[in-house]
């Protein structure tokens, strides 16, 4: 009788073989670009659930240059590993939002640092214009890309009440496009959003995995403070279900099984700051989760 095996990638065994034999770690980096959703050209004051603070760590700050923050970054974990090389990270908002000349010039200056091996950009699908995405597929072919887009989810009426700004059908062009120009791609998607059933939430999975994706980013939804969502959520809690521990392992074990085997799935769930964090307070760690969820998927393997 074989051994049952996982049927997802680790993020960390994606970049062993990406990278083999280094030890390689992502640098967060916030670039001072704006949102589509917060300067008026697809709406104001940002997507419902947004506050950048959630999930950006203190050396990424505005006002630090590209070069600044990756020192910083670069000092904090070589201090264990001094010999790691390192993915500059664009996180916070869109990262691809802006003109193309100033994009280049700051993935270009994040590149010549010594030590960064690659980039990763989030960024969001009404977000890459054609020259920028020409730009990205000459880069892959001689460094490490990766584009990861914010979809959240595969439902034009949550995409519309979260106030995204765009379409499943602009996410699934602009993946495709990306695809098609040689570069890797990864996707956000949000479990737990406002109105969303169990059947429908299920329903992503199949949906993304029928795109060509790389890498998959999966976590529930946070009632963040300071957020348009926090007052929906204070307003009408009765509009929001917010999984327990259990039912959302359960959730996952169920989503990834109707996902692509062999996907990277880079996360299952996020951990904002607490002082930040509304709802769900949760007690297991990151790591209890995947482990947990890990274990589950094992027991259901055939």
């Amino acid at each position: 009788m074989s051994t049952p095996t996982l049927p997802y990638r680790s993020f960390s065994s994606f970049l062993s073989e990406h990278f083999p034999g280094e030890k390689v770690q992502k640098i967060t980096l916030t670039a001072g670009f704006s949102c589509p959703t917060r300067d008026g050209s697809r709406g104001k004051g940002g997507c419902t659930y947004c506050n950048n603070k959630s999930f950006s760590p203190n050396y990424a700050a505005k006002q630090r240059s590209i070069t600044e923050q990756l020192d910083e970054g670069i000092r904090f974990f070589s201090r264990k590993y001094p010999a790691m090389k390192y993915l500059a990270y664009f996180q916070s908002y869109t990262n691809t939002y802006g003109a193309v000349e100033d994009c280049i010039a700051k993935y270009e200056e994040a590149l010549a640092h010594p030590g960064v091996v690659g980039l990763i950009i989030g960024t969001r699908p009404d977000c890459m214009p054609e020259p920028l995405l020409d730009y990205l597929s000459a880069l892959a072919r001689r460094r490490f890309v990766l584009i990861e887009y914010g979809v959240e989810s595969t439902l034009d009426r949550s995409l519309e009440r979260i106030q995204r700004g765009h379409s499943w059908a602009e996410s699934v062009e602009t993946i495709e496009r990306t695809h098609r120009a040689g570069i890797m791609v990864g996707a956000h998607i949000i479990l737990g959003l406002p109105g969303e059933s169990r059947e429908e939430l299920l329903s992503h999975a199949s949906r993304l995995g029928a795109l060509p994706l790389t890498t998959l980013k999966i976590h529930q939804l946070q009632i963040i403070k300071g957020t348009l969502m926090a007052g929906e959520y204070l307003r009408q809690p009765e509009d929001f279900h917010l999984f327990t521990e259990e039912e959302y392992i359960a959730l996952c074990v169920d989503f990834v099984r109707r996902l692509p085997r062999g996907l990277v799935i880079e996360r299952f769930v996020s951990q904002s700051p607490p002082e930040l964090l509304l709802a769900p307070r949760w007690g297991w760690k990151n790591f209890e989760f995947t482990a947990k969820i890990e274990r589950a998927l094992l027991e259901a393997e055939p």
